[in-house]
């Protein structure tokens, strides 16, 4: 008979052993129903039986607590190699500190819990780095199903969803650069900055200028975690020297020109400083013959609101341009159908013949831009007339302009000579509650406010 304290004894640190295996075999054949004879009648069945089912007891406890608990798992000496330690300060809030540097990064929570779970975690990424990423979607399926999966293609189609008109016509041509193609079927939330560096290797500005705007929009929609490339880290894109047409090129082009709406098209653009697809689309409608004056709201600034229209208001030459075309409907009803990347080569071209080079349709832009700085043209007016908001802008056109700024000293001594031979401010009476009185009765007015011009 065994005692129940001497099994307790043995079970403790025991081996399965060949014999405890051989005497388990042994029971499970003796168990085995036989033909002939009834085990349950037999003493020495009864006498066996017990032996094995004792000797059997010990195997089976031993195999159990040979295997370690949780509790257990982990020897001292491993969790003493662990890199980070928990310490918290006196204000309350937890810190990790890096055992082998001593740098402390604070996990801003004053529970404890909670703080041992980020410490937890931060040592088994940093001992298991290969499960990283798999605990990473774990937790993004909770956030968002598709946060891990989500492609910068799905992206780029977000955004020409959201886009209308000229705006999205240029986004679905800027997603189909093929320096996209290493990032388009890539997840979002496991891009490298070397991604982005292979897409950006050749330096072309529109893959740099489109990709930082595709990697804005997902970090603004949350699905980009951080930031790919810090922003002071992005390349800063270098773009080709841009020049203005001058005055001898351009009566070069036109000169040459046989085709009347092409020609009447570069004049007005020389005229106004338009861009190409805005002229191509006026229509005689945008004309105030009264007031000649054209108005239009330019085609990439359509969809954004509080944009006020462009209104030039035109002099003789552009008088006799315009009577030249159509007097009802589109200006120019061939150069609207074309595409702008087509109106460029057809200038190019043009250009080619009459070897001008480093110029486009643009250019044209530049040229009215520095016309208008050079004999002073105040700037606001400017803005006004090229369409820009932004003073930055407008400064990035003309900043090829040559001015020179006279002497004050000068200034002031023709001044005080004579003071009537400087231009001053003209002053015009504004009457608000009556309606504006012509020129001959304007003199005697009594005005009820004035405004200052130039």
């Amino acid at each position: 008979m065994v005692r129940q304290g001497s099994a307790k004894a043995l079970c403790v640190g025991s081996i399965p052993t060949l014999a405890s295996n051989s005497k388990r075999q042994l029971r499970s054949e003796l168990e085995t129903p036989r033909v002939k004879s009834s085990p349950d009648s037999s003493p020495i069945w009864q006498s066996l039986q017990n032996s094995v089912s004792a000797r059997s007891t010990l195997a089976h406890c031993s195999l159990i607590l040979a295997v370690p608990t949780a509790s257990h798992s982990q020897p001292m000496s491993e969790a003493m190699q662990q890199q980070f330690g928990l310490i918290q300060r006196p204000w309350g809030v937890y810190y990790l500190k890096n055992k082998i540097t001593g740098e402390q990064t604070t996990l801003k929570t004053r529970d404890k819990e909670e703080a041992l779970r980020l410490l937890a975690a931060r040592n088994d990424s940093e001992s298991q780095p290969h499960l990283n990423l798999a605990l990473a979607r774990v937790y993004m399926n909770g956030a968002d199903p598709h946060l891990a999966t989500r492609t910068w293609q799905e992206v780029m189609e977000h955004i020409v969803s959201k886009k209308t008109e000229e705006t999205r016509r240029r986004w679905e041509v800027a997603i189909k650069d093929v320096n996209f193609d290493c990032i388009r079927n890539l997840p979002v939330a496991e891009t490298r900055p070397e991604h982005f560096d292979r897409a950006l290797a050749d330096a072309k500005v529109s893959t740099n200028v489109y990709l930082r705007r595709i990697h804005n929009h997902a970090l603004g929609m949350e699905w980009l975690l951080k930031s790919v490339i810090p922003r002071l880290q992005w390349p800063r894109p270098v773009f080709k020297q841009k020049r203005a047409i001058t005055a001898a090129e351009h009566a070069a082009i036109i000169e040459r020109e046989t085709n009347e709406e092409r020609r009447d098209f570069y004049e007005l653009l020389w005229h106004t400083g338009a861009a190409q697809s805005d002229a191509a689309f006026l229509t005689a409608e945008n004309i105030n013959w009264n007031a000649r004056t054209i108005a239009y709201t330019r085609k990439k600034l359509k969809s954004r609101a509080g944009i006020k229209p462009a209104l030039i208001r035109f002099g003789n030459e552009v008088a006799t341009i315009l009577q030249r075309r159509p007097q009802s409907g589109p200006l120019f009803p061939y150069l609207r159908t074309v595409r702008p990347g087509d109106r460029a080569t057809e200038f190019k071209q043009r250009c080619g013949g009459l070897k001008i080079k480093g110029v486009s349709l643009h250019s044209y832009r530049y040229a009215w831009a520095e016309r208008a700085l050079q004999c002073g043209y105040p700037e606001r007016f400017a803005q006004q007339a090229l369409g820009h908001n932004s003073k930055a802008v407008h400064h990035a056109y003309s900043k090829h302009a040559e001015v020179t700024v006279p002497s004050l000293d000068d200034w002031e001594k023709e001044w005080k000579k004579n003071p009537q031979a400087v231009v001053q401010p003209k002053v015009v009476a504004l009457n608000f509650k009556s309606p504006a009185p012509d020129a001959a009765s304007s003199s005697e007015a009594q005005p009820t406010a004035l405004a200052r011009v130039g």
